[in-house]
């Protein structure tokens, strides 16, 4: 028997007692022991005059392998950070990563702009299944009262700050543009025509994905559907009927790109590589453990790590401490950063981006009498052209607001290409000022099939939902809430209870009370069968009042948890850009006003979204006007070294992977994650798992 007055033991009170810190160990022995040996040969080398001779054939022939093993550093790493538009991937060495669309395009019956009977996008409203001829009632009065608002607010702001407006302006746009009509240009006539993917009648491929798969036909034989597994910085779960297929997808893409961008065909040499995942900054748990099951044994990598998105955007750009405002094609995150850590109450996710300015741009147009009014979205060459118009047109500038004449080429397959000339006026600004009007996007359908094929995370020991969350996002739900209807599904999905734990009193139940509830996650690891009685994914409930009340008329606190869950489900989380920066930042600095003058002096506007011009002096203004007593402190920056927006998170996943081995222990190598699998995470990620 053990003496249990005297008794001492070093369980697990090493580091080298966890087998997630002995490979690291191990691989700085072997480099320590490298290194004497190559010391140890140059010394030899130089001691001995035969080694000025002629060398032997063995000589020549270690040589040889000692040359070809020094390869540069990172060219053995893969950097991957897949985004609901494009995905960007490259070796760590690489200057600039390879941008591929993030689609995959599947044999299918239709295409996707057949399906539903050819519905269009953006949605127009119909009387009587017709389109009314005005197409100032095309998207109903709610659109057309919220445009006029902001048009006025604009009017107003310009007024304001001593810029001349033309009262007729207006009109002149919309009268030109009901009489534009295009002028046929002959294919061969035309020097930018467009090479269609083609298909070939005999064995037509699977699937096609990357650029090509924008380039497919409409009518081509047999049809392709695209397939976007990402959607709003989500899994998009309404695209698919199985779980398998919408990672099979992905993995397809990957797969994809690691072999026409990295020339990496054989896929036997891939355990040789590592690989960077770039994750965002508020993520589903099980979404980061099926990537990496996906990454560490079918793609056979030899070791794994993860990076959050606003991490890398600040080692990117070489910010020690910041405020990182990352504006994507459907999602934009900001969350502060101080000294290589993001601070976990401070993280915002909203579902807006670059993609809602386009479709607002298109809508807008089309409400002025837009000559192309036969265009839809849903048709791969209509979606290209106006994101091609939304990165050419659209600005923040004041001084460029005037009646312009612009002109495009519209090129379909098998078609003439047709050249327009049209007159814009205001909606180029209009457009990207729907970031602090974001009521004015269409959320109608972001909230579609969540949750139907991945669900939430739940914690091993106690069964309460534990995906991370924050105050921050709290605060933008709740905005959404009350401001934003089309941001809140009228249903609650079914909820999974548990058996009753230790009960505490009942309070009044609200939507918006509830929100904060377990903003700070439960640690835990993963990988562990669930508990008995603990939330198991589709599993229908009977009605809270029922089943939530136990015979003393008392609450499970477990299932105040697993409510407040499924109702943060229900909203989408959206908020104008200049108060999510508000907010964000005053839950990164808790009342520090130091800390709140450095977020508020190193704000830095990333992302594909971010390259609207003069996006960052009109963000910096209004700013300003929200708090003023920080008026000399509020300062937003751009990349250095004129770096692409778009590339920054991808550069700082690069710079993150090139740490040596003695900086960067986050690495999950291949026969770890065989032995302990995800649990792994706890362990080796850089923030609270």
């Amino acid at each position: 028997m053990i003496n249990q007055k005297n008794y001492y033991t070093e369980y697990l009170k090493r580091d080298d007692q966890y087998l997630a810190f002995r490979p690291q160990q191990e691989e700085n022995r072997n480099r320590l022991v490298r290194e004497a040996r190559d010391h140890d040969r140059a010394l030899a080398q130089t001691s001995n005059e035969i080694a000025m001779q002629a060398p032997s054939e063995d000589t020549m022939m270690e040589d040889e392998q000692d040359s070809e093993g020094q390869e540069p550093h990172g060219s053995k790493i893969i950097v991957i950070h897949p985004g609901s538009q494009n995905l960007r991937i490259g070796f760590s060495n690489d200057a600039l990563p390879k941008t591929v669309p993030m689609v995959i395009a599947r044999k299918w019956p239709e295409n996707e702009s057949e399906e539903y009977g050819g519905e269009p996008l953006p949605k127009r409203a119909k009387i009587d299944d017709e389109l009314p001829d005005e197409p100032e009632k095309w998207f109903g009065e709610q659109f057309a009262s919220i445009y006029c608002s902001m048009m006025s607010d604009l009017k107003t702001r310009m007024r304001n700050n001593k810029r001349r407006l033309l009262p007729n302006s207006k009109e002149l746009v919309i009268n030109y543009n009901r009489k534009v009509l295009p002028e046929t240009i002959s294919e061969h006539n035309d020097p930018h025509r467009i090479d269609w993917t083609p298909i070939p009648l005999q064995n037509p491929p699977e699937h096609i994905t990357g650029h090509a798969a924008l380039r497919i036909p409409e009518k081509s034989q047999p049809r392709y559907k695209l397939f976007w597994p990402i959607r709003s910085g989500w899994l998009n779960e309404d695209a698919y009927s199985q779980r398998n297929l919408m990672f099979n997808d992905v993995a397809l893409i990957l797969e994809d790109a690691i072999k026409s961008q990295l020339g990496l065909t054989r896929r036997k040499d891939w355990q040789q590589y590592s690989c960077c995942f770039i994750i965002p900054d508020l993520y589903d748990r099980n979404y980061v453990t099926v990537m990496l099951d996906m990454l560490s044994r079918e793609f056979g990598f030899k070791r794994v790590c993860f990076m959050q998105e606003s991490l890398g955007g600040t080692f990117g750009a070489g910010y020690s401490i910041g405020c990182v405002v990352d504006i994507g094609a459907q999602k934009t995150s900001i969350c502060c950063v101080e000294d290589g850590m993001c601070i976990e109450e401070s993280r915002v996710n909203l579902k807006y981006g670059g993609a809602d300015v386009m479709e607002l741009f298109v809508k807008m147009m089309l409400y002025d009498h837009f000559p192309y009014a036969d265009i839809n979205l849903k048709r791969r060459y209509d979606f290209l052209l106006a994101e091609e118009l939304k990165q050419k047109f659209c600005t923040m500038n004041e001084a460029e607001m005037v009646v312009q004449l612009f002109d495009f080429h519209l090129r379909a397959a098998g078609q003439d290409t047709r050249k327009y000339t049209f007159k814009t006026y205001d909606e180029t600004m209009l457009a990207p000022m729907g970031f602090f009007r974001p009521e004015v996007f269409d959320h109608s359908s972001k909230l579609n099939g969540r949750r139907k094929l991945l669900d939430r995370s739940y914690d091993i020991y106690d069964g309460s939902p534990n995906d991370p969350y924050s105050t921050a996002q709290a605060v933008a739900l709740q905005y959404a809430g009350q401001n934003v209807p089309t941001a809140v599904t009228q249903a609650p999905p079914p909820l999974a209870l548990a058996n009753v734990a230790t009960p505490i009193k009942q309070q009044p139940y609200s939507l918006l009370s509830r929100l904060n509830d377990e903003a700070t996650p439960l640690s835990s690891t993963a990988g562990s069968p669930r508990l008995e009685g603990t939330p198991q994914p589709g599993r229908a409930s009977p009605m809270l009042d029922e089943a939530e009340k136990t015979t003393n008329g008392r609450v499970d606190p477990l299932i105040e948890r697993v409510r407040a869950a499924e109702e943060r489900d229900r909203i989408l989380p959206i908020m104008p850009l200049d108060r999510a920066i508000i907010t964000s930042i005053g839950e990164g600095a808790k009342g520090d006003d130091r800390k709140l003058r450095d977020f508020y002096g190193g704000i830095m506007i990333i992302g594909g979204g971010a390259k609207t011009p003069s996006l960052n002096t009109f963000l910096e203004t209004r700013l300003r006007e929200l708090q003023p007593a920080y008026n000399k402190e509020i300062m937003i920056g751009l990349p250095p070294r004129e770096l692409d927006q778009q590339l920054v998170v991808w550069k700082g996943g690069s710079v993150f992977a090139r740490l040596s081995s003695s900086g960067n222990d986050s690495w999950i190598h291949r026969q770890e994650y065989d032995m302990l699998g995800a649990k792994l995470l706890a362990q080796k990620c850089m923030w609270n798992w």
